[in-house]
């Protein structure tokens, strides 16, 4: 009897014990780091929770790796932690620590596609991103869109331009996916809202149409306006004479001038010398921009010239009379004489009739 009570009591202070022993590191795993900045930690594949700990404990971002580790045992957990860089915030508990490396919150990479770019440009950015796992470097446009499940589609205008946040190591063709899905979600999602009797035959042409407005003008103010001038254009059949086309067009011999011979020499981009749309965009668009396409202002504008005033600024004419007295003004303000054929800078839409 005497030994039953005693092993009664043994057992009964080792539970308390362990209660105690349990409530401490319970306690421990809630007290906060001494490290008073963040600490940025990588977690490669394969790496053991001790070694991990460890390397916390090293850089001030975890107290006691072993507490941490008899904690887990006893709780019978073996916490799965997700390889990446990590930044752990500045007095973070034991907790925490292991709740966002089993979560895989790793710090986020970026990467801005700006509005306006073209494919080549966005490609050079990308593929100089350190952080990008880069498989699709070497493609041709042709052989990127097959990559990417979109075999015989232009490549140009088909990625929206926004900034994109991703793990270090993510590869481009994830990225480039993303960027492809936003754009068609934007796209369809605009061309469903968009106002009545507009002269453009579907998504793909107002794509197009977007990719000029975004290269014409870089005011919000002015998107909607410069939208209209190209869908009157549009509906009257006249050309677009647009010389953000004609640059494209020229590629690799364009200068930084426009220069008469340009706009007389025909390429498919030339819209002084082809009427209609150009056969792909000529840019990435933005968001702004597709929507004042596909609802442009209530205007009878048919011309536009830069002002000249500095703040990018442009004069929407609805007649010829009143576009030249514009264009001569500016030619003014850039002292050039009015009857003077070349020009220093990319020039007005609808120079010509």
């Amino acid at each position: 009897m005497r030994r039953t009570v005693s092993l009664l009591a043994l057992l009964l202070l080792l539970g308390a014990a362990a209660l105690v022993l349990w409530r401490g590191l319970d306690r421990q795993m809630d007290q906060p780091s001494a490290a008073a900045a963040p600490v940025r930690i990588e977690v490669v594949p394969g790496s053991s929770l001790r070694s991990i700990l460890q390397r916390l404990q090293q850089q001030g971002a975890l107290r006691h790796p072993r507490l941490v580790q008899l904690y887990l045992r006893l709780r019978g957990e073996v916490p799965r932690m997700q390889a990446g860089t990590y930044e752990i915030a500045p007095h973070s508990t034991a907790r925490a620590v292991l709740e966002q490396l089993a979560a895989g919150r790793v710090v986020l990479e970026s990467l801005t596609i700006v509005e306006g770019w073209t494919v080549a440009q966005m490609r050079r950015a990308l593929d100089a991103h350190a952080a990008v796992l880069h498989q699709l470097r070497d493609l041709s446009p042709e052989q990127l869109m097959d990559a990417l499940g979109h075999p015989g589609q232009a490549a140009e205008g088909r990625f929206f331009p926004d900034t994109y946040r991703f793990a270090a190591g993510t590869s481009d063709r994830r990225i480039l996916e993303q960027a492809y899905a936003r754009m068609q979600s934007e796209l369809d999602d605009d061309w469903a809202a968009r106002a009545a009797d507009l002269p453009l035959a579907n998504p793909e042409q107002a794509l197009i149409l977007a990719s000029i407005v975004e290269k014409e003008t870089g005011r919000e103010d002015e998107r909607a306006k410069v939208a209209a001038v190209f869908i009157n254009r549009l509906r009257r059949g006249m050309r677009l004479q647009s010389d953000p086309t004609v640059i494209y067009g020229l590629g690799e011999r364009y200068d930084g001038n426009i220069h008469t011979r340009d706009l007389e020499t025909d390429t498919p981009y030339n819209t002084y010398t082809r009427a209609g749309l150009p056969p792909t965009p000529i840019a990435l668009p933005g968001a702004a921009s597709l929507r004042a396409t596909l609802h442009p202002a209530d205007s009878p504008a048919l011309y536009f010239v830069a002002t000249g005033n500095g703040d990018a600024s442009h004069h929407f004419s609805a007649t010829l009379a009143e576009h030249d007295q514009a264009l001569r003004a500016y030619l003014r303000r850039l002292g050039v004489q009015p009857d003077a054929r070349a020009r220093a800078a990319p020039a007005p839409t609808g120079r010509r009739p």
